[in-house]
């Protein structure tokens, strides 16, 4: 049976609750911890290299779950700026919507936002799976290098800016694509890869609804005809 674990931000610091996550949770071999009344606190659940499940029982703020290794971290409620920023494995879920940068930086693991996800989703992605089960504001993926943001609904203007090897795919309406970033047609891998994002997301939505879009790798080499105007 898993061994449970309670902290309440009541009476707790978010310093003293991380650095229980960080240490004491090896020490005590917890494997669920619960974090009770967190009322938007920012940083909680930060730097977590174990596996361990942690649920978040409210609203958090800035930077829930950043660098995130191993760890299972669920926010039972709505999350601030850079949720999961730099995320390097593990699972991070939002039952609610996520504002502004959610998943940047993220290396790898993957990243649910059930609900909507604000301005520059996935920005500078380096590896991160990131699924959305609402829509995504304006410079989602920019700078996007590698990684996969999947979009269950629409996505804001000028999507996909500066997109590297990043693969990004959205089942609504695209308001505009960003320098660099075009609409392909999808393949069977694209659909195939769909599927399986979706079920590990826990999203029943049909993989033939999406579309693809990808960079078309003008950018990555300098041409003197272009005048700097791309």
């Amino acid at each position: 049976m898993d061994s449970m674990k309670q902290l309440d931000l009541t009476t707790l610091s978010v310093r003293e609750v991380n650095q229980y996550l960080h240490q004491g949770l090896l020490e005590e071999q917890s494997v669920r911890i619960e974090i009770l009344n967190p009322d938007g606190l920012h940083s909680i659940a930060a730097g977590l290299d174990a596996e361990v499940h942690v649920d978040i029982l409210g609203h958090a703020g800035y930077f829930t779950a950043g660098m995130n290794q191993r760890a299972q971290v669920t926010v039972h409620g709505n999350v601030g700026w850079s949720v999961a920023e730099n995320m390097m494995s593990g699972l991070v879920r939002v039952k609610g919507h996520a504002s502004e940068c959610a998943g940047s930086s993220g290396h790898g693991g993957l990243l649910v936002i059930e609900g909507d996800a604000s301005s520059r989703c996935g920005i500078s992605l380096k590896g991160t799976e990131i699924v959305v089960g609402g829509s995504v504001g304006h410079f989602s993926a920019f700078m996007a290098q590698a990684g996969t943001l999947v979009v269950c609904g629409d996505a804001g203007p000028n999507l996909g800016d500066s997109l590297y090897e990043a693969t990004i795919y959205v089942r609504g309406k695209i308001h505009s694509f960003g320098a660099d970033a075009q609409q392909q047609e999808m393949q069977d891998d694209d659909f195939e890869k769909v599927s399986a994002l979706l079920s590990r997301a826990e999203m029943n939505f049909d993989p033939r609804e999406f579309k693809r879009v990808s960079s078309a790798r003008s950018l990555y080499h300098w041409n003197a005809d272009a005048h700097q105007e791309y």
